[in-house]
C-alpha cells in the first residue's frame, strides 16, 4: 500500500460538478492498493498518518500531529500510485489491485483511520473521475510505502 500525504490549508473533492468532500487545515491522503495488501499494511499506515509530526507548533516548528491538531482528513483512492513506467511511455497499472480486492481494503483503511482519529474521515468516491482541489500548506508532501516501511 502506498500513500501520498499532503498537509493542506484546504482541500476538496468534486464529482460531476458536485463537491462531495471538503476540509480545512488537515491532510489529503492519496491511497494506492495492491493485491497483497492487508490489515498489517493498513495498521502501519494509519499509525504513521495520525502520529506524523508535520503540523507547526506555536514556534512554527513541525512538531504536531493530526491527533495533536484535531486536523481534518480527506482520503482518495489513487491506483496510479502503482504505475510502472519501466517500459515505453505509457504507464502500466498491472500492480494496482482490481476493485473486488481494493474496495474492501480501501473501506477498511478509512474505518481504521476513523477509529484511530476518533472522528469521521471525508473521502472521494472509489473509481470515480474526481477533481481534487487543494492548497498544499508548506508545501509538505510525504510518500509512505507500507512494504518498505518508509
Amino acid at each position: 500500500m502506498k500513500t501520498v500525504l499532503q498537509r493542506v490549508a484546504k482541500a476538496s473533492v468534486t464529482i460531476n460538478q458536485n463537491k462531495i468532500a471538503d476540509i480545512t487545515n488537515g491532510m489529503l491522503v492519496l491511497v494506492g492498493i495492491v493485491n497483497d495488501d492487508g490489515q498489517e499494511d493498513i495498521d502501519f499506515l494509519v499509525r504513521k498518518i495520525v502520529n506524523l509530526r508535520i503540523f507547526n507548533d506555536d514556534k512554527e516548528v513541525m512538531n504536531r500531529s493530526l491527533k495533536d491538531t484535531d486536523g481534518e482528513v480527506i482520503v482518495v483512492s489513487q491506483f496510479t500510485l502503482h504505475a510502472s513506467t519501466k517500459k515505453g511511455n505509457r504507464p502500466s497499472y498491472i500492480k494496482a489491485a482490481k476493485p473486488e480486492i481494493a474496495i474492501p481494503l480501501y473501506e477498511n483503511f478509512i474505518e481504521t483511520l476513523e477509529k484511530e482519529l476518533g472522528k469521521k474521515v471525508k473521502t472521494g468516491q472509489f473509481g470515480a473521475d474526481m477533481k481534487v482541489d487543494l492548497v498544499n500548506d508548506g508545501p509538505v508532501t510525504i510518500l509512505i510505502d507500507s512494504k518498505n516501511k518508509e
